[in-house]
């Protein structure tokens, strides 16, 4: 039961709101004025104020001021006469969830109360899953130690204590959503919500309402009123995944949302203030998408304030053991089983496979593994559903595990270079690395010291 203080130095107005809300299932407590109202939010907890603004003492805003001090949780909708909108428009700049104006409506009081005590309902239950999240896959237990995470740890740490839009690349499969709620999770609003949308699983003839929110009757099946999917996320974090595949015309609007922080729900005239922070991901290449005139420039820029790329798996595979053994344990715990490890044989073969799926599809490999061997250790029979000639590749015959992975990625740089009839360049372009890595691969020390000397100058 969500706890409402009503604020108010008309005690008929004062009782007559404890009245309703408390009918509507609220507890109630109640104060005349704005000091009172402070040493009962310091004796209780309680999720939102419903303040006057002018009252003797201590008005609504200087209450919500201090109110933050105590309890920041706490949400605060501001109730004024007509003629003092200016204070209800400095109240909403100073943390108010809302206003209401007097002489009130009880159905619109009713609909913000209920809609705003739902959504602290959901932050605190968001809180929750997130801190499971941080124990399960937390920004801090992103599995690997290769320095290409690295890099992208510290670029999360950096990035995490702005409020700039986000762009994460990569493949299908590489963990941006996992980035995205890292950063989140390393922010000042980790405690507000992280609200993900999927912008190719929803029909594009929904997508706008779905995330600017609609108006009752403002198309057919609007029964009632929607805030969408911006709005939901508050203070905190909205993750726009695939967004290469949102339409143009919802570009131009999402272009508006970001320039102006403001939300325009269908069939609404009222512009209504965003504070969350947009990251998107996609694992297209929308630069290639704005030269075929299907993604706009403009929104690009301005979603790429900071750009992160989430790297595919076979390019980070020394981190490929660490995976498997947190997968192991993982799966252990959600189907009860005793498994120790992979043995080294099923190891190599992990370490070698291409991963064209990259870690989702190495975590259904490992759980159908899982299912079909024997513990305790996952042997190379029981990858038998992805054979080395499916793969293109072979095991090396190595047992130490870095000599097999040097082995496998100097053979893969040589196969590359040869499907470039030799320009080194291109092969390193196509391989996703430095001309001075390539030649490091091949083994030619000489010339990866004279690139790399051409790149630093660069």
């Amino acid at each position: 039961m969500s706890t409402i203080l009503i604020a108010e130095d008309e005690a008929i107005l004062r009782e007559e709101l404890a009245e309703t809300l408390s009918a509507n299932g609220y507890r109630v407590l109640t104060s005349p004025d704005g000091a009172s109202a402070l040493i009962e939010l310091k004796a209780n907890s309680v999720q939102l104020v419903l303040t006057d603004l002018r009252m003797p003492v201590m008005d609504g805003v200087e209450l919500m001021k201090r109110a933050r001090e105590i309890s920041p949780d706490t949400e605060f909708v501001v109730m004024t006469a007509f003629g003092s909108m200016e204070t209800a428009i400095e109240a909403l700049r100073a943390g108010a969830s809302d206003y209401l104006i007097k002489p009130l409506s009880i159905d619109e009081l009713l609909k913000k109360v209920n809609r705003i005590t739902e959504n602290v309902d959901l932050r605190s239950r968001n809180k929750m899953l997130s801190r499971d999240l941080d124990r399960k896959l937390g920004p801090l237990e992103m599995i690997g130690q290769s320095a290409t995470l690295e890099k992208i740890r510290q670029m999360m740490q950096k990035v995490a204590s702005t409020r700039s839009p986000v762009l994460i690349t990569g493949e299908s499969g590489t963990g941006k959503e996992l980035i995205a709620r890292g950063i989140h999770a390393l922010g000042s609003a980790k405690s507000d919500p992280f609200v993900a949308v999927n912008c190719a699983a929803i029909p594009e003839q929904l997508l706008e309402s779905e995330l600017f929110g609609h108006m009752k009757g403002s198309f057919t099946g609007a029964l009632s009123d929607t805030e969408g999917l911006f709005r939901a996320a508050r203070k905190g974090t909205l993750f726009l995944d695939e967004m290469g595949e949102l339409p143009m015309q919802l570009q131009a609007k999402l272009l508006r949302v970001l320039e102006e922080k403001i939300v325009h729900p269908v069939g609404s005239t009222k512009n209504i203030p965003f504070e969350g922070r947009v990251i998107a991901a996609t694992n297209k290449n929308l630069k290639q998408e704005i030269h075929k005139k299907t993604f706009r420039e403009d929104l690009y820029f301005r979603l790429a304030v900071v750009e992160l790329h989430s790297p595919p798996l076979r390019e980070r595979r020394e981190d490929i053991p660490l995976l498997v053994n947190h997968l192991i344990r993982r799966i252990n715990r959600e189907m009860g089983r005793a498994y120790t490890g992979a043995d080294e044989k099923a190891m190599q073969r992990l370490v070698a496979s291409p991963w064209k799926g990259n870690i989702r599809e190495l975590q259904n490999t490992i759980e159908r593994a899982m299912i079909v061997g024997s513990e305790p250790f996952l042997v190379e029979a029981d990858l038998s559903s992805a054979s080395n000639s499916e793969m293109g590749l072979s095991v090396s015959s190595a047992t130490n595990l870095k000599e097999a992975v040097r082995q496998f990625e100097q053979a893969h740089v040589k196969h590359v270079l040869a499907s470039t009839d030799g320009d080194k360049r291109k092969a390193a372009r196509d391989l996703g690395i430095s001309l001075s890595s390539l030649y490091r691969h091949i083994g030619d020390p000489a010339q990866a010291k004279a690139a790399e000397a051409e790149e630093s100058a660069e």
